[in-house]
């Protein structure tokens, strides 16, 4: 026997690799655990969807049995004004919780990035985006408190104790129109800023700095840095802030329950708040449930426009690369 053959009759085989033993029952053992989640919506969602649904074919108080009626309250809520002034108000809250804290929210997070970023350092970037983030972690109930004592009518309301030491008469700034349409909207911005703040400057973190500072080196400003890099950069972000925004417009309720209650005489009425009339207070389950089923239909359909709109826009986007 060679030396060669004797070496390759010590060489040691390398151990076998255990069996990993495989479970029986295929891929229909995982959906035991989709169960609770599953669960938790056909209870949650599912249900009340489906009851809510039937209750807008009856009439109801809440107690007893529901009368069923048929499409009296769809064609009751064609002709109702107050349901049309609701939804014309919430082009004003779209205004006041979409577009201006979207446009304001972008500038100020590319502000941050850029501009104190780079001159103060990242902690002091991140501390104003905190401050600014704040008001959304506020509860209503508070804020809408600190929004009531400024506003007070009298003379005991900050406010009006400004337009005092200035000489000027008191004013109901919730009492009257337009200026009861003007607090709420102010304090929706306030109260939304911070979310595209937030969301926008975690966005320009994927945005290479290389970017910038090729563009400065060309002689390009900040605001040609904003247009040309930071927008077209983050778009898939702006569509996002721009539609969850949109659908928190249109069912706004707490802050119209908090500071206006939909006054004065309907003129901050808002769908959500009015079903919420309908339902709880003239007991019309019927009638409010119509209410909420529109206003959840609107919803869908904004919700199917904007996502077809992003994705023709990125496979226009594709196609010209």
């Amino acid at each position: 026997m060679s030396l060669a053959t004797r070496r390759e009759g010590r060489t040691k085989l390398p151990p076998e690799e255990p069996s990993i033993p495989q479970r029986r029952g295929g891929t229909g053992a995982y959906w035991i655990y989709l169960l609770p989640g599953f669960a938790l919506l056909l209870v949650v969602v599912i249900v009340p969807l489906v009851w809510n649904l039937y209750l807008t074919f009856t009439k109801w108080k809440g107690v007893r049995t529901p009368e069923f009626i048929g499409l009296q309250n769809w064609q009751k809520i064609l002709t109702d004004s107050d349901f049309w002034t609701s939804f014309t108000n919430s082009v004003w809250m779209i205004i006041a919780m979409v577009v201006v804290p979207t446009i304001v929210g972008l500038i100020v997070a590319a502000l941050l990035f850029d501009v104190v970023g780079r001159k103060f350092g990242g902690r002091v970037g991140s501390f104003l985006r905190a401050t600014y983030y704040l008001p959304q972690i506020l509860p209503i109930a508070v804020a809408g408190i600190v929004i009531g004592w400024i506003v007070r009518p009298g003379g005991d309301g900050a406010l009006n104790q400004i337009l005092g030491a200035l000489g000027l008469p008191a004013y109901d700034w919730l009492g009257q129109m337009p200026s009861a349409l003007i607090v709420l909207m102010v304090v929706m911005v306030w109260v939304q800023l911070g979310y595209p703040v937030v969301v926008f400057m975690a966005a320009l973190q994927r945005v290479d700095p290389e970017l910038y500072e090729a563009a400065e080196l060309d002689g390009a400003n900040w605001l040609q840095r904003f247009t040309s890099i930071t927008a077209s950069i983050i778009r898939p972000e702006i569509f996002v802030v721009t539609l969850t925004c949109t659908i928190a417009a249109l069912k706004v309720f707490g802050p119209v329950y908090i500071i206006t209650r939909g006054g004065p005489a309907g003129a901050t009425l808002v769908p959500a708040y009015y079903a919420y009339q309908e339902f709880f207070t003239k007991r019309n389950v019927g009638y409010g449930a119509t209410i909420a089923t529109v206003l959840t239909i609107v919803v869908v359909i904004v919700s199917i426009i904007f996502i077809r709109v992003q994705n023709s826009l990125e496979r226009k986007e594709r196609a010209g690369l």
